[in-house]
């Protein structure tokens, strides 16, 4: 299928580690809105990331697809220096300037910031509650001094948590002014924290569901937080949570397990030796939207094209902004950016 420039009416937004860059294909990169390069880190202040190994890449890329936004990602679970940073006005600006001085160097199209999370350390970075003034703050002045490159506009974006915990933490009604696009997470809605096995990335609740926890719900959250619906990017996961030694009853789903829902496969792992494999059937939730794998003692929550498909046409309906995913070096089946793409082009 060829997409013309008419057809991408929705973001189509991949996150992609700079390793990963010499195998997104020709027709993948084409398929795409915004590529976000992963990770810039703060150190003293400054956002550092050597893109140099990878100049012939962006350059092929930018050959190739002219139209295709490139964004350096700054952040990441565990990526502390944020709530330091920001905590002055002088250390906001230091900043601000560094996120210029990188997007001229490599002449990319803007800045993602995935602060993991203001307020929260929970990963083991430094938190203060002055972190949700300063978060806004922070957007200002990055967005004031990227409008100072002529030559483009440049894109100011955030990945922000999937939950309410998020939204308590920053001021997104004040935040969004500044913003381009906001972008959930929503994946790993539940999982590292949770022996109760269930859906990580699903569309909508299931009413015998524990927790309350969805897109949807997620959504709704922002949008009544303040967040225009046409700046919203809702999330898709490229990879699982895995669950051990579950009960074999109710094919594996709502049960107690004997471990947390850490990482499991990648979808292309899962494709070629899970997914109706090696003892593994997948089952579907029509309530949530969302499959999940089980043989008797390991759960497996994930995405595929039947859910994606559900999440493009929610997309649609509600006029949201379009669709993001975590991460293109996770589907080795270069399918479903694919899919998210044809989705949204099938109007």
């Amino acid at each position: 299928m060829i997409f013309t420039k008419q057809k991408l009416d929705k973001q189509v937004i991949g996150y992609i580690y700079t390793n990963h860059l010499p195998g997104l294909t020709s027709e993948d990169a084409k398929m795409l809105s915004i590529l976000n390069l992963s990770f810039g880190k703060i150190e003293t202040g400054n956002i550092i990331c050597d893109l140099d190994d990878y100049q012939e890449c962006l350059l092929k890329i930018r050959r190739e697809s002219p139209d295709l936004k490139l964004v350096l990602s700054v952040g990441g679970w565990g990526a502390g220096g944020f709530s330091e940073t920001m905590t002055t006005d002088a250390g906001r600006k230091q900043f601000a300037w560094s996120a210029r001085n990188l997007v001229e160097r490599y002449h990319l199209d803007g800045i993602d910031i995935d602060w993991e999370y203001p307020c929260i350390g929970i990963s083991g970075i430094k938190a203060s509650g002055e972190d949700k003034e300063n978060f806004t703050l922070m957007l200002k002045d990055l967005r004031s001094s990227l409008d100072q490159i002529e030559d483009r506009h440049c894109l100011v974006n955030i990945a922000g948590g999937g939950g309410n915990y998020f939204l308590r933490c920053t001021d997104m009604y004040n935040a969004s002014r500044y913003l381009d696009y906001v972008q959930i997470m929503t994946y790993d809605l539940r999982g590292g924290f949770t022996i109760a096995t269930g859906h990580h990335t699903n569309l909508y609740d299931n009413q015998k569901d524990l927790l309350d926890v969805s897109t949807d719900r997620a959504v709704k959250a922002y949008l009544k937080a303040g967040v225009p619906r046409e700046k919203l990017v809702i999330g898709a996961a490229f990879y699982s949570r895995m669950w051990k030694g579950v009960p074999d009853a109710n094919h594996g789903w709502m049960q107690m397990a004997e471990s947390a829902g850490g990482y499991g496969p990648d979808y292309g792992e899962l494709a070629e030796s899970y997914i109706n494999k090696n003892g593994f059937k997948r089952y579907w939730d029509d309530e949530a939207k969302a499959p999940w794998l089980f043989n008797g003692d390991t759960f497996i929550s994930y995405e595929d094209g039947e859910s994606i498909r559900h999440k493009a046409k929610y997309v649609k309906e509600l006029g949201l902004a379009g669709m993001m995913f975590w991460e293109y070096g996770c589907d080795s089946t270069k399918t479903l950016t694919r899919i998210i793409r044809e989705s949204f082009s099938g109007d």
